[in-house]
C-alpha cells in the first residue's frame, strides 16, 4: 500500500509541475446573497409583486475558469483562456447551451501586441468595463453591462455570431487584436458569421481606444453587429473613470441602434455616473445612477432611471462582506402594465475569489 500511496503522490506532483511549468492557472468567484425585492422577480425583471430570493452574482458573477501561458522565446508567448459562468445558488451552469460561455479562446502575443481567436468579448464591454460607475458590479441589474454593453439589448433578435437573441456582450468565432504603448490601448475586432451562403450574416466589427495615466482613464469603442437578414445594430459607448485618492469617479455614456424589421429602428441611450469612497482600506462605499432611455418606431418613448449602492467590508485580500440596495423608476410603461412603476430591492452577501 506505501508503495501505491508513493507512486500516486509521485504522479500528482508531476502533474502540478507540469502545470507549473506551462503557467496554467485555475481561477474563480462564488457570490452567493439574500435579497428581497418589490416590483421584482428573483431575476431582477418588473414584477407586481414582491420576491424573497438567495441569488448568485449579486455582487460579482459568480464563475470558474483556466488560463495559462507559455514562452516561446524572444519575448513572445502562446496563450488561452477557458471560462464558465455559474449559478452558486443551484451549482448550475449559467448558460445551458454554452459551457464556457464567459470566454474560450487561444491567442499569441508579443512586441507587436495580442491576437486571441475564439468565443471573446466585444470592444463595447472591454470598453465600459474600466470606467463603469459600478465597476461591474451587479452584472444582471447593471444598465452599462446590459445596455450599453449589449449584454441584454432585449431585441429577441441575434446580432453578431452571440449564440442568443437577448444578448451581444461576447461573440463567437471572433477574432481581436490588442495593442498597446505608453499609456494607450487600441483594440480592433472581427466576428465572422459563419452563416452557410450569407458571407457577412451574423457577422461584427469593432474598434476601441483607451488612455490611462495618473490615475486618469478614457475609454470607448464602436461596435457594428449583424443579424441573419443583414440588418445592423450600432453601439458606441464613451466613458472617463479618475481615481483622486481614496475616491475614484466614474462617468459613461453610450447609445445603441438597430433596425429590427423593415423600417423599424430601436435606439437606446444610457447616461451614468457615479463613485466609490474607501472610507478605510477595509470599507468601501459605490453609489451610481443610471438614466436609461428608449425610443421605438411606431412606440412611446420610454425607460428607466436606476440608483444601486454597495457597502463592502473586506474579510482578507479574497473575501468580502457586501450590503447592496437599489431604486428603479420606470417611465412611460417600460416596466409593463401589470406591474409596478417604482421597485427597489435590498441584499446582503458574501464573494470569495481564488
Amino acid at each position: 500500500m506505501r508503495k501505491g500511496i508513493g507512486a500516486l503522490c509521485a504522479a500528482l506532483a508531476s502533474s502540478c509541475v507540469a502545470a507549473q511549468t506551462s503557467g496554467v492557472t485555475l481561477y474563480g468567484t462564488i457570490d452567493l446573497g439574500l435579497r428581497h425585492g418589490s416590483g421584482l422577480t428573483a431575476s431582477h425583471a418588473a414584477a407586481p409583486g414582491s420576491s424573497h430570493s438567495l441569488g448568485s452574482g449579486i455582487h460579482t458573477t459568480s464563475r470558474w475558469g483556466l488560463r495559462g501561458s507559455e514562452d516561446l522565446g524572444d519575448g513572445a508567448k502562446a496563450l488561452f483562456q477557458f471560462e464558465s459562468g455559474l449559478n452558486a445558488d443551484t451549482g448550475t451552469s449559467a448558460n445551458a447551451s454554452k459551457y464556457f460561455d464567459r470566454a474560450s479562446w487561444v491567442g499569441l502575443q508579443g512586441g507587436w501586441g495580442t491576437l486571441a481567436l475564439g468565443r471573446q468579448t466585444t470592444t463595447l464591454a472591454d470598453a465600459v468595463s474600466p470606467v463603469d460607475p459600478l465597476g461591474m458590479r451587479f452584472a444582471s441589474f447593471n444598465p452599462s453591462i446590459g445596455v450599453a454593453a449589449l449584454s441584454q439589448h432585449g431585441l429577441g433578435i441575434e446580432f453578431g455570431s452571440a449564440g442568443s437573441t437577448s444578448g451581444s456582450y461576447r461573440l463567437d468565432n471572433a477574432l481581436k487584436y490588442t495593442g498597446r504603448s505608453g499609456g494607450f490601448t487600441a483594440r480592433a475586432m472581427w466576428g465572422l458569421g459563419e452563416v452557410a451562403s450569407q458571407q457577412s450574416a451574423l457577422s461584427s466589427r469593432g474598434v476601441g481606444l483607451a488612455w490611462a495615466a495618473d490615475g486618469f482613464v478614457a475609454s470607448g469603442a464602436y461596435q457594428n453587429l449583424k443579424d441573419t437578414n443583414q440588418r445592423t445594430l450600432d453601439g458606441t459607448t464613451l466613458g472617463a473613470a479618475y481615481q483622486w485618492g481614496t475616491v475614484r469617479l466614474a462617468a459613461n455614456a453610450a447609445r445603441s441602434e438597430a433596425e429590427t424589421a423593415a423600417g423599424k429602428h430601436t435606439v437606446q441611450r444610457v447616461l451614468s455616473a457615479g463613485a466609490t469612497w474607501s472610507v478605510i482600506p477595509l470599507f468601501d462605499l459605490t453609489a451610481a445612477y443610471y438614466k436609461v432611455d428608449r425610443t421605438r418606431t411606431g412606440a412611446t418613448d420610454d425607460g428607466y432611471g436606476r440608483l444601486v449602492a454597495f457597502a463592502e467590508y473586506k474579510l482578507s485580500r479574497r473575501t468580502k462582506l457586501y450590503a447592496e440596495l437599489d431604486n428603479t423608476r420606470w417611465r412611460n410603461g417600460f416596466q409593463g402594465a401589470a406591474n409596478k412603476a417604482n421597485a427597489t430591492g435590498v441584499s446582503a452577501g458574501v464573494v470569495h475569489s481564488f
